[in-house]
């Protein structure tokens, strides 16, 4: 049975895809932009979780003003992204390219010529959605996904991901599809930076708080090897973005397994943070990053309550 918020958003959804059809770029995304501040204003519950996780992680080194004007920020970044990603499927591949600004390319041509395929990761950060655009170009790219809750909104979203060049993955399935794909030189992109259960999660530092991460990431890299490359794409000047492709990290191991997948994890986070705090309005506050705790945390809780 279609549930009624299911059927409302994908209508919603049919109207802006109509609307950003025949519109020019520069207004679907200043209509984003618009949205994204309407969204801000209507939705309390995601404005108070945006604010309480910049107080959070960036309270004591920016005024409270500040921290306002980076939620209004990330808002109207993401309502601009979400309209964007629904225009690339009527741009061009060649204006789609022309879009991006390309930094790193040799460290993923070095990469892959090792012949293990390359582990790139990234965060829900600026626009995302964007770099298979260019990635796909050289060689094949396997993307991880969670599935989105509304299954017609999903499939919309992996045509458009299709479109650019990627493979998607869901991830309760990645596992061989993901190893059988590095071994054969190609490329596995996974985001790191979202919340998971506590059966499926180690816990990492990040900004100051224990977050519950993926360790599927470091288990790939133990398991093949493959270069671990940090991959990110953000706006730039004139409307264009900036994909940003980093040199393979250097990690030194200990050989042992549970050690080393919790310092993977925490150095890969840890550069993710680092990407955030550079330009904090460009990432995506609004989701609960830490709504799993560790269990000793939860008892505490429980004893003073």
């Amino acid at each position: 049975m279609v549930k009624f918020k299911d059927s409302t958003e994908f209508a919603l959804f049919k109207i802006m895809k109509f609307l950003v059809s025949f519109l020019p770029r520069t207004i679907c995304l200043a209509l984003g932009g618009f949205v994204g501040r309407f969204l801000y204003h209507v939705d309390k519950k995601h404005r108070q979780r945006a604010l309480s996780n910049l107080k959070n992680a960036l309270g004591d080194r920016i005024s409270s003003s500040d921290l306002k004007r980076t939620a209004k920020s990330c808002f109207k970044h993401f309502g601009c992204v979400f309209v964007d990603i629904l225009k690339i499927r009527y741009l061009s591949r060649d204006t789609i390219n022309k879009l991006l600004i390309v930094e790193g390319e040799e460290h993923l041509q070095e990469s892959l010529l090792q012949g293990k395929g390359a582990l790139l990761f990234s965060a829900h950060f600026g626009n995302w959605e964007m770099a298979p655009a260019f990635l796909s170009r050289k060689g094949m790219l396997n993307v991880v996904a969670r599935p989105l809750d509304n299954r017609f909104l999903e499939e919309e979203l992996k045509k458009i991901r299709t479109r650019l060049g990627a493979k998607v993955i869901y991830k309760h399935q990645a596992a061989r599809p993901l190893l059988r794909a590095l071994k054969a030189n190609e490329m596995a992109a996974i985001l790191i930076d979202q919340n998971v259960i506590r059966s499926q999660a180690v816990f990492v530092d990040f900004f100051g708080k224990p977050a519950a991460t993926t360790p599927s990431l470091a288990t790939f890299f133990l398991k093949t090897q493959a270069p671990l490359i940090p991959v990110f794409c953000y706006p730039a000047s004139h409307r264009r973005y900036h994909l940003s492709i980093h040199k393979p990290l250097e990690i030194t191991l200990t050989g042992k397994e549970e050690t080393d997948v919790l310092k993977i994890t925490q150095l890969c986070t840890k550069i993710v943070q680092n990407q955030i705090e550079k330009i904090p309005n460009y990432w995506f506050w609004f989701h609960n990053r830490w709504k799993t705790r560790p269990e000793g945390e939860e008892n505490i809780k429980k004893e003073t309550t």
